[in-house]
């Protein structure tokens, strides 16, 4: 079987328990060396055969996959964060489909978590915003017309760039044409809970220069809303005393 691991998005605690395992007892792990962090390989067993995804093509990938199948073999393999978010698993498990060779996903806490456990964040303040946007600015790979910067940042919610790190002075413009306020507080997280961690709060506005400033042009997820600021939200009605729910009884119905 061929296991797709989520890694996490840095330190080796925060893979899962069932990821750990499963790289313990590995025959063969293909991991993605441009973003997971190596430290986590080192519970593979000694005899284990390690390849990194960074220099090979769908195709080698698949490869490997079949041969260890053919001998009986299971591989893991292991992206960053958690596979479903960027992690190009569809194209794998279609070829893999294609073979007959039985695969699971196991996920994984994605850069998203991280980067909000980094600055102390809340996505979904309530009154602020109740909707996070993951997304990613245009580059050399294209998006879909109707998921451009500028129709998302339309709403104003919150919003999450992956792959972005890299097109600042374009995501910014895009960002404030699209209807965000250029003082609307954002934030570049780079490498997100690794040990050289860097975390820089700035405005839309400011984000190519903040980026310049600390020499940040990749593995850095840019982090866009007034949830930000942390101020003027309003209390959670799970916890009011007045609020009545499933479990226990209300002062008084709101």
């Amino acid at each position: 079987m061929v296991h797709f691991v989520g890694a996490g998005p840095g330190d080796p605690d925060l893979i899962t328990v069932r990821g750990r395992e499963l790289l313990a007892k590995a025959r063969a792990v293909i991991y993605a060396g441009s973003l997971v962090n190596p430290a986590l390989l080192s519970v593979c067993p000694a005899d284990c055969e390690i390849r990194n995804s960074a220099y090979m093509t769908l195709e080698e990938v698949i490869r490997v996959m079949e041969a260890c199948h053919a001998r009986g073999e299971d591989v893991v393999r292991l992206h960053t964060g958690d596979p479903s978010l960027y992690g190009a698993i569809r194209e794998q498990m279609d070829e893999l489909d294609a073979r007959g060779i039985p695969y699971e996903v196991v996920p994984g806490v994605s850069a998203f978590s991280g980067a909000a456990a980094a600055l102390g964040l809340e996505y979904t303040l309530p009154g602020i915003s109740q909707s996070v946007v993951i997304t990613r600015m245009e580059g050399r790979t294209p998006v879909p017309e109707r998921e451009k910067i500028e129709r998302f940042a339309a709403h104003q919610s919150t919003m999450v760039l992956f792959l972005s790190a890299g097109l600042l002075p374009e995501l910014s413009a895009a960002l404030m044409e699209g209807g965000y306020p250029a003082d609307t507080p954002a934030a570049i997280v780079y490498k997100a809970t690794w040990p050289d961690e860097k975390r820089v709060l700035c405005t839309v506005a400011e984000l190519p220069e903040a980026a310049r400033r600390e020499q940040i042009c990749k593995t850095a997820l840019i982090i866009v809303g007034r949830v930000l600021a942390g101020r003027d939200y309003d209390r959670s009605c799970l916890y009011d005393p007045a609020f009545t729910t499933e479990f226990r009884k209300g002062s008084q119905e709101r």
